[in-house]
């Protein structure tokens, strides 16, 4: 290597931390992601209310966190430092507290801040003591000056989470087919929140695209169109927009019946069976649709239209793909794929385990209810709980959704298994599988992931490591792009 290059790449870390990445993802987790996740549980209706209220509601406003302190034995509560974490065998965790307030008959009650637990805060991140000092200072407090940070201390133990590499969600694929009844699939993950919907369209042997979803299986996609408002066949066939559109016909004439949104309505009801009044069975449908088709784009009425136009756009590409116009796409290609990092996995533990304190919220004031006495708010929050099973996923690395190994622990034989341990990518696919097409090296890795370090065995091509001048860049808000967008021009379909 040159004395030019050598410089350059000193030059880099000079500037850059190969962890940069991971601490960034951490900060807006805290920053953003947490309010996220309360707005998304803000108004809490307990079912059984004291019988002298019309309406109770619990409201969760502002979330904050401090920097790390530790509670002593007397009570006493103080900063606490990493070293004094690992030596006296403790976590490294800042306290998180909320501001939640009761509303009776639509009338606010109580209002007070609360602590509702405590979470892990990585070394180095911005509510890290270590953020920002000084060389002198970092060698004073005891820690190594050139340690990158990004990873944890619980219990003691210094753990690291590792990155997860998956298919980008809310993207649709068309890819070839396993199975016998079409030869093309397309799929796309729609995420929002805590929702992530799978659903997969498919052409089958007479001709018309069906579309399934949750419970919703095998549906025309047409009468799926039609249900979200845009029933005439010279909309759907505009929004399509094919050079040759003869398959669409097939399909819009086989359901050439259908002139309203009830009717594709009721006939969405009738093929996935429910069998209620007419009122109450488009009414389930309808919610069906809101809430768990295509949730990234909307969860209210007002996104019925987008919904059907995205639809509309599915169908194209599918036709395209399956006429062999357009190449199917590459589920290895890494424009593809995305990894999660420690803030995303973060945010998937706070969410469910969030929805698990809320229930026992609910649990507890419904049970003093029943005694006959009115709750107050502050003896139903068992704050050990978030804690105690934030703690216990990041110490046995066991994470929401059945997955396991995310959390491992830091390796210490030397400088560059700390590098290594820190990179790391693992595919979430099964180790027993062959999948050989997922661990073979793709062309886009180049730059991205190292070509070389990857375990021996069943975990080879699943288990894999950043490459060092790998940059990861943040997920970009489709809202502000939209409205950059708008405001250079771009107009909406009307």
């Amino acid at each position: 290597m040159s004395d030019y290059s050598k410089l350059l790449i000193k030059k880099y870390f000079d500037d850059n931390s190969f962890i940069a990445a991971d601490i960034k993802s951490y900060n807006n987790f805290v920053d953003v992601e947490l309010q996220k996740i309360i707005e998304e549980n803000k108004i809490i209706e307990p079912t059984i209310i004291p019988s002298n209220v019309e309406e109770y509601k619990i409201m969760l406003d502002k979330i904050s966190i401090t920097k790390p302190e530790i509670t002593e034995a007397d009570g006493s509560k103080r900063v606490i430092y990493p070293m004094e974490a690992r030596l006296r065998k403790l976590s490294y965790s800042a306290p998180v507290f909320i501001e939640i307030s009761s509303h009776i008959n639509g009338a606010q009650r109580e209002s007070f801040r609360t602590q509702i637990g405590s979470i892990p805060v990585m070394l180095k991140s911005k509510y890290c003591h270590l953020n920002g000092l000084s060389r002198e200072e970092l060698i004073d407090k005891g820690e190594d000056p050139e340690d990158p940070g990004g990873y944890f201390i619980i219990n003691g133990t210094e753990k690291a989470l590792v990155k997860i590499e998956d298919l980008a969600a809310n993207k649709f694929l068309v890819s070839v087919s396993s199975s016998t009844t079409t030869p093309f699939e397309g799929k796309v993950f729609s995420e929002r929140g805590s929702y992530k919907i799978p659903h997969s369209i498919e052409k089958l042997k007479d001709g018309i695209v069906y579309i399934s979803f949750t419970r919703v299986k095998r549906i025309p996609l047409v009468v799926i169109i039609k249900a979200l408002g845009v029933v005439k066949d010279e909309d759907i066939m505009k929004y399509i927009e094919l050079e040759d559109s003869s398959e669409v016909f097939i399909n819009l004439y086989e359901f050439v019946d259908i002139k309203t949104e009830d009717d594709a309505v009721d006939y969405i009801a009738k093929r996935i069976g429910i069998m209620q009044t007419k009122e109450i069975r488009m009414e389930r449908t309808r919610e069906i649709l809101d809430k768990y088709l295509l949730p990234h784009i909307g969860l209210e009425k007002s996104g019925r239209s987008s919904k059907a136009q995205n639809l509309c756009k599915m169908l194209k590409k599918y036709i395209l793909v399956y006429n062999g116009v357009l190449p199917a796409d590459d589920r290895d290609h890494y424009m593809n794929k995305r990894l999660k990092m420690s803030g995303d996995l973060l945010a998937d533990l706070i969410r469910a385990n969030l929805k698990i304190l809320i229930g026992d919220m609910l649990y507890n004031f419904q049970r003093i209810v029943k005694r006959g006495k009115f709750p107050n708010l502050k003896v139903i929050i068992r704050d050990k709980l978030l804690t105690q099973r934030v703690y216990s996923s990041m110490a046995t690395g066991s994470w929401v959704g059945g997955r396991k190994g995310i959390s491992q622990r830091m390796e210490r034989l030397n400088f560059l298994q700390v590098q290594s341990t820190l990179q790391r990518v693992i595919s979430p696919l099964s180790a027993s599988q062959e999948n050989f097409e997922a661990r073979t090296l793709h062309p886009t890795h180049l730059g991205r992931l190292c070509p070389a370090e990857t375990p021996e065995g069943t975990n080879i091509g699943l288990r894999k490591n950043l490459a060092l001048l790998a940059n990861i860049t943040q997920e970009i808000d489709e809202e502000e792009v939209l409205k950059t967008l708008k405001g250079l021009g771009l107009e909406m379909a009307k």
